[in-house]
């Protein structure tokens, strides 16, 4: 916990670096981004990519490669629901541990854009959770990609890679060029993680974002659960 939250606040420290010294570059503005803005992106953005778990464990898509998927799906329970619940367990701890000491880190140290009404603290509390929800989804999808692929560490290798651009990790997806913007958003990608330092911020309407969350998060489920269906009607395991 402590080397993770370390590693967040420093890389932090460097992609501050970066947009600011861009943003000055742009005479301090850069889409609708300040270098308060741009300071409480990076830092919300830090404090998430721990609380949701963006770059996943991997451990499912072990267990089925090992052949221990089989006592999991001979328990009285469905997996997917299981392993959702024990997500949010997690993501509760890591709100304490991974998302607030960036956040705090940030808004004492830097120029910090607080949001301009209170009722956006528990939108984006709100809009953090559902986050998690599809991050779960997408991290399920990638895992029981292994009762096909049996070794999915490609397929997770090029998740690690592009997630964090197609999420609005990288750089926020308003510096993206018009087109790009338009198409991303019509994909669950950007709800992810920029959604929800939109609606703190209050880039856009918090309410359409948040129903594009949840919509995203009930088709990501739903694709799971119906992909799970189908890997488990024929399950061989590796050796027998």
């Amino acid at each position: 916990m402590l080397a993770g939250m370390t590693t967040n606040v420093v890389f932090g420290l460097l992609r501050v670096a970066i947009l600011v010294a861009a943003l000055k570059a742009a005479n301090g503005e850069i889409a609708d981004y300040t270098v308060a803005a741009a300071n409480t992106y990076v830092w919300i953005g830090q404090g998430l990519l721990g609380f949701i778990l963006l770059w996943g464990t991997n451990e499912l898509a072990e267990r089925v490669r090992s052949g221990d998927v089989v006592v999991d799906l001979y328990r009285p329970w469905n997996l997917q629901g299981a392993l959702l619940a024990e997500d949010v367990g997690r993501g509760g701890y890591a709100f304490l541990t991974r998302l607030a000491p960036p956040m705090v880190f940030g808004m004492l140290l830097f120029p910090f854009q607080f949001p301009a009404t209170a009722v956006q603290w528990p939108l984006f509390l709100v809009s953090a959770l559902i986050a998690l929800v599809i991050s779960f989804g997408f991290r399920f999808l990638i895992d029981i990609s292994s009762f096909w692929l049996i070794d999915n560490r490609g397929l997770y290798g090029f998740w690690n890679v592009s997630s964090g651009l197609l999420c609005g990790l990288t750089v926020p997806i308003s510096f993206f060029p018009e087109w790009a913007r338009e198409v991303l958003w019509l994909t669950p990608f950007p709800a992810v993680l920029q959604a929800p330092i939109d609606v703190f911020l209050g880039h856009g309407d918090p309410v359409k974002l948040l129903l594009l969350q949840a919509f995203w998060a009930v088709v990501i489920l739903a694709i799971g659960h119906l992909t799970l269906q189908r890997a488990v009607r024929k399950v061989v395991v590796q050796g027998g």
